[in-house]
Parts: structure tokens; C-alpha cells; sequence
């Protein structure tokens, strides 16, 4: 075994195992995210996120939507997980994220996933919203690992993270890909039903640097591991963007990548909430644009036309 991608070290040594272990036991009493519940999943019952023991898959795919270098030419091996630890008013994806549609897969059957994907030829395994079955995830990675997985994990996540539980992904996780959705508390309450989510993002996105800093490309410009930050522009300054940056060019690294995101569209129950109740205007990214320079924060992705992406730093190429 290599040392690439971390989690084939972490198995070797018996870190993956143990993290694993530790995960699932904890669900007795569920405090893995910052809802803690409290809530004995293993027999079934439910909290906030609705997830008993077993994970819930939606779908899964080789995905070729997200940053470039993630999806790469062949896709990115992407598993939509059913269920969030977040309620956003203006959720896409609201049908499995909130209403739960998908299908509950073993541990067994969630590595012949992993598996799957990387046979299919995808550049990383993207794990999307993984947070409130992360004991599942790094089970059913175990057994993968045992069957010949060997492409990087994407930690996909809203953010809403307890920096305690991350710190457990030390050594396992190469590519931390994270909103930074609110600046404000009360917002974040109100659109999200997650009044300390600043709190806990900023706390678990420093953690994430720590363990993988900025960056880092092979020759082809696929992502070899590293920090991504994904900022989603809402109407009326409501996702605090300069806040953020400000945050990020203090707090993290005025180097760290960020994407830059223009598409937000009222869904869901997006229209009972009158500040969010349209899509975004021009000039409000073009001032979110702003801001990135204000700060030197100069590597990422930009979105213009509502959807046309470009890079805005160092042109890399995916392979």
C-alpha cells in the first residue's frame, strides 16, 4: 500500500478501523454533528437528520458537474445521500434532502458502491452530504479498501460540521470540498433551522485546513488533496459574503480555493421568505466578484451568465 490516498495508510495502521468503530458505537447516543440528538440510531430511532442505522442512498453516479478539477474528464464518482443535518428553506434537492426519498444500503452494499465507481473510471469517490452517516461511510470504506479502492474520498459537505468529528478524519479524508453558507446566525436560524452554524463552520473549516492546507494538483489538474470552499450568493446579502471572505483571507488562507457560486433560484419554500424570493441579480455577484478581490483572494472559480464557469486563478486542464 502507498500513502495516496490517506485512507489506504489509515487502514494499514488501524486508524480507519478504529474511527470507524468509534463512529458507530456513538450512535447509541447520536452526537456526531452539531444537532446532538442524543438519540439511539442503532435501535432505530430518529433525530434531526431522520437516519436510522443504515445510510440512506439516492443515487449515484460519475458526476461531471462539479469543480473542474473534481470531475476531471471521466466524473466524479458521486453518492447523493438521503437526508441533511440542515434544513434550508431554498433546498434543490429538498425531495431526498428533506423528504427522504432514496433506498437504505447495507454496509456491504455501500462499499460495492465505492467499488463500483471506481470501476467505472471516476477520479474520487464524492461523498455529498456525508456528514450524518459518516459511521456508515467509514465502515463501508473499510471493506472497500479490503476490495482494491484506491481513488481519493471528496468530503462533500454543507459545513454544518462538529469540529470533533472531523478532527477523527485526520489521515483518512484527502479533499475537504465545504460550503460556507451564513455569516450571520439568525439567518441561518431562519433559512436553515441552524441558528449556530457560523460557529461551527468556521471552527470545522479551520480544522479541515489543518489537515490538508491548500491545494495541490497532479500534472493532469485533477485535485490531489486539499481545501475547497464553496460560496453560495443569495439575495440581499444574506449569505454575509464579505463577512466570509474576510474570514477566509484572515482566518485560513488568502491561497485556499474557492468557488464562487452564481445559480441560486428560489426553491422548495424559497417563496415564503421575502428576501430570497427571486433569483439572484447581476450586480449582486458581480459585488460578491468584489469582494473575493478586496480580499486577495484570488484562486477559484467564478460563474458568469448565471452558470458558465471559469476558472479565476492558475489554468489547470482535467484529465
Amino acid at each position: 500500500m502507498t500513502d495516496y490516498p490517506a485512507y489506504l495508510k489509515a487502514a494499514k495502521s488501524g486508524k480507519l478501523k478504529k474511527v470507524a468503530s468509534a463512529l458507530f458505537d456513538s450512535l447509541k447516543s447520536c452526537a456526531i454533528c452539531p444537532r446532538l440528538c442524543s438519540v439511539n440510531r442503532l435501535a432505530n430511532k430518529t433525530g434531526f437528520c431522520k437516519t436510522k442505522k443504515l445510510a440512506k442512498v439516492y443515487s449515484f453516479m460519475a458526476h461531471h458537474g462539479e469543480e473542474p478539477p473534481v470531475s476531471g474528464k471521466k466524473g466524479s464518482g458521486t453518492i447523493f445521500f438521503s437526508h441533511c443535518n440542515m434544513k434550508c428553506v431554498y433546498c434543490q434537492n429538498y425531495e431526498f434532502s428533506q423528504l427522504g426519498k432514496g433506498s437504505e444500503y447495507t454496509i456491504n452494499q455501500l462499499a460495492e458502491v465505492m467499488l463500483n465507481l471506481q470501476s467505472l473510471g471516476c477520479h474520487n469517490i464524492n461523498l455529498v452530504t456525508p456528514t450524518h452517516v459518516l459511521p456508515q461511510i467509514l465502515s463501508s470504506l473499510e471493506l472497500a479498501v479490503a476490495g482494491g479502492l484506491k481513488i481519493p474520498l471528496v468530503y462533500n459537505t454543507s459545513g454544518y460540521e462538529l469540529v470533533e468529528t472531523i478532527k477523527l478524519l485526520d489521515g483518512i479524508v484527502d479533499i475537504y470540498l465545504t460550503d460556507m453558507r451564513y455569516a450571520d446566525s439568525a439567518i441561518s436560524q431562519k433559512l436553515s433551522s441552524a441558528i449556530n452554524y457560523p460557529q461551527c463552520n468556521q471552527s470545522a473549516i479551520k480544522e479541515m485546513y489543518r489537515q490538508v492546507g491548500n491545494a495541490e494538483f497532479f500534472t493532469s489538474g485533477l485535485m490531489k488533496r486539499g481545501l475547497i470552499i464553496r460560496h453560495l450568493v443569495l439575495p440581499n446579502c444574506c449569505s454575509g459574503t464579505d463577512k466570509i471572505m474576510q474570514f477566509i483571507a484572515k482566518e485560513i488562507s488568502e491561497n485556499v480555493y474557492i468557488s464562487l457560486m452564481s445559480q441560486y433560484l428560489p426553491y422548495h419554500l424559497a417563496s415564503g421568505y421575502l428576501e430570497i424570493n427571486r433569483r439572484l441579480k447581476a450586480e449582486e455577484y458581480e459585488e460578491a466578484k468584489n469582494i473575493l478581490k478586496k480580499y486577495n483572494l484570488s484562486n477559484g472559480w467564478i460563474q458568469e451568465s448565471y452558470g458558465e464557469e471559469r476558472f479565476a486563478g492558475v489554468n489547470i486542464k482535467p484529465s
